[in-house]
């Protein structure tokens, strides 16, 4: 059964400027800017008044209904994004052989992982930065304003040392993401 109108409102904080373009969001805030394509969603986004975007799908299935609610969650996490921005903490967790990262250009070097020899490489993607964490042992930290390009790095980080060959409930080695959100307000 089609749902004749399903319809969704995002409200804008103060201090982002959002435009819409022919489904072409660009938001952007006091941390920098972010755009985005939602050209393969067929639906109407709109811009009413200076406060709120309003989203809105005609004569959708099951299916195209849950992309309304998936359209508002990215803008809402764009204007998160270039107000606070985004946070990951990753954990080292090793059992022999402590694992050794560091930043070199813009790639995140991974050594001595179940004492292995080879260095693994991880690029840090668009606008994403890395920090290792001075009051906790084994911490880093990636941080930036687009969710999507933080989170897949961190994605990245974790596979890169992930166990083959082995019987993963006794190598529970890895680095592993601990904590994840917006960053806070000081």
């Amino acid at each position: 059964m089609k749902t004749v109108l399903a319809s969704r409102t995002i409200e804008i904080p103060e201090g982002v400027e959002v435009d819409i373009k022919s489904r072409f969001v660009s938001v952007k805030g006091p941390r920098g800017s972010l755009t985005r394509d939602f050209k393969h969603i067929d639906m109407d986004l709109r811009k009413v008044g200076k406060t709120s975007i309003r989203v809105d799908l005609w004569f959708a299935g099951r299916k195209e209904l849950a992309c309304v609610r998936t359209v508002c969650s990215h803008i809402d996490n764009m204007m998160v994004g270039v107000t606070s921005g985004f946070l990951y903490k990753m954990r080292f967790v090793y059992s022999h052989f402590p694992i050794n990262v560091t930043q070199a250009g813009e790639n995140v070097e991974i050594r001595n992982f179940l004492g292995e020899k080879r260095v693994r490489k991880v690029k840090l993607l668009d606008g994403v930065s890395y920090k290792r964490s001075e009051d906790v042992k084994d911490q880093i930290e990636i941080t930036g304003n687009d969710i999507a390009n933080v989170s897949l790095t961190c994605a990245q980080i974790q596979q890169s040392t992930n166990v083959r060959k082995k019987d993963l409930r006794k190598f529970l080695d890895g680095i592993y993401v601990s904590e994840k959100g917006a960053i806070p307000a000081e």
